[in-house]
């Protein structure tokens, strides 16, 4: 199956993705809350920004950005933590409590951790850089050594780009170069740039 295919599939066939053709999450539907915080955090919807703080909600349709030395952690749904790093914008795209969600990655790094064992649904990440379709799991993506990597911890990702897909195992990685490219052959990511990535997380 070409990626372009598996796209469209993931759209109409039970994936997280399903949440935006069917509009199961409604705009100001919560979404889940603040955890933990570092520095200046905000959410927008539409022309209304809010600053945040800890245990804030947050709600379908918010753009979560952080600024210069910040850091948020976010508990979405039931069987989710995403942790942003600076400089971040992640738009919570859709989102159900037990139906995992769709989330719009604009910038910067974040960190998914996704409980298999809840069986609260699948996630899904997209970005200038592709799409990353989530089973249970705890990942990175965001710039890394000049690029935008994907690495995981634990479970499994697909990394889907305009022709291609790789899974990514636990241990391994992928890169794109730039938006529009193919991810790269998973490989293995030194430790160094594994400690880097983890750095990026400020909370």
């Amino acid at each position: 199956m070409t990626a372009a295919a598996l796209s469209r599939r993931a759209l109409t066939l039970g994936s997280p993705l399903a949440l935006l053709a069917a509009g199961a999450a409604r705009a100001a539907d919560p979404a889940g809350a603040v955890e933990a915080i570092q520095g200046q955090v905000t959410a927008q919807a539409g022309a209304a920004a809010r600053t945040l703080a800890k245990d804030a909600p947050v709600f379908v349709g918010d753009t979560v950005a952080t600024g210069a030395q910040s850091g948020v952690a976010l508990r979405l749904g039931q069987a989710t933590k995403v942790r942003l790093g600076e400089q971040a914008k992640l738009r919570i795209d859709a989102f159900l409590l037990k139906a995992g969600g769709v989330l719009d990655l604009a910038q910067g790094a974040l960190l998914v951790e996704h409980d298999a064992a809840s069986d609260q649904g699948e996630v899904a990440v997209r970005s200038p850089f592709g799409l990353i379709a989530v089973r249970g799991t705890r990942f990175f993506a965001g710039p890394s050594n000049g690029v935008f990597g994907v690495f995981v911890w634990e479970g499994e990702v697909m990394v889907v780009g305009r022709n291609t897909f790789v899974r990514v195992l636990p241990g391994y990685g992928t890169d794109v170069a730039k938006p529009g490219d193919e991810p790269t052959p998973t490989h293995q990511w030194a430790a160094q740039r594994i400690k880097e990535a983890e750095r990026k997380l400020l909370v």
